[in-house]
């Protein structure tokens, strides 16, 4: 899938991570049963963290991508900053 349409698909999974929010929002205004409210905050979180390992797998990919040309050393250095990203962020 090209850069243009990964970053679409992308923005449309946010968008509906945002209209599941609000949906929470009113439930919990509504006084809705904490169970309803509990599974709805899971599948927000199971979206949103779909969204981010998309972006992080992105973020592999441009690594891997530019490390085509260079020495194993210097791919040794780009694996080693990817797995700082999972580190840091997953």
């Amino acid at each position: 899938m090209e850069i243009e349409a990964k970053r679409k698909a992308l923005v449309s999974r946010l968008k509906r991570v945002e209209g599941q929010v609000r949906g929470l929002q009113r439930l919990l205004e509504n006084d809705e049963d904490c169970e309803k409210v509990a599974q709805q905050m899971a599948a927000a979180r199971k979206a949103l963290d779909k969204a981010f390992f998309q972006t992080l797998s992105c973020a592999m990919e441009r690594e891997l991508e530019e490390s085509r040309d260079e020495t194993l050393q210097q791919q040794q250095q780009r694996i080693q900053k990817i797995a700082e990203l999972m580190a840091k962020y997953g």
